[in-house]
């Protein structure tokens, strides 16, 4: 069963940073995307960032120049460095991925920036 393990969530004041991981259990051997969504109370689960096997990467127009995703192909672990966080940012964070043509999610972690 494929596991996603999320961390780096917390609580930091606006214009600070958190790096969020993301690692997928160890019997993994095809992942095409990696990525993550957000949901803020009342919301729908957006795309922040994503990115596909072969490196190319797509972001939300909002953290476009503050979000950047990255991953550790061998630990199959992906990353968001999030830089200038605003209050609006303020969501659960799900790292996404899909294997083959299935699609897995994490639990969630919280991340809230306070003005």
């Amino acid at each position: 069963q494929v596991r996603l393990v999320e961390s780096g969530g917390g609580l930091v004041q606006a214009g600070g940073s958190l790096r969020l991981s993301c690692a997928a259990s160890d019997n993994i051997f095809s992942i095409n995307v990696m990525g993550w969504f957000r949901q803020a109370p009342g919301k729908q689960r957006d795309l922040v960032a994503a990115i596909r096997s072969g490196g190319s990467t797509t972001y939300a127009n909002s953290v476009k120049g503050r979000f950047t995703i990255s991953g550790d192909t061998a630990k199959n672990t992906v990353f968001l460095q999030m830089n200038s966080l605003k209050p609006e940012d303020t969501a659960v964070y799900y790292c996404y991925a899909v294997v083959g043509y299935n699609n897995h999610w994490g639990q969630g972690t919280q991340v809230t920036v306070s003005s």
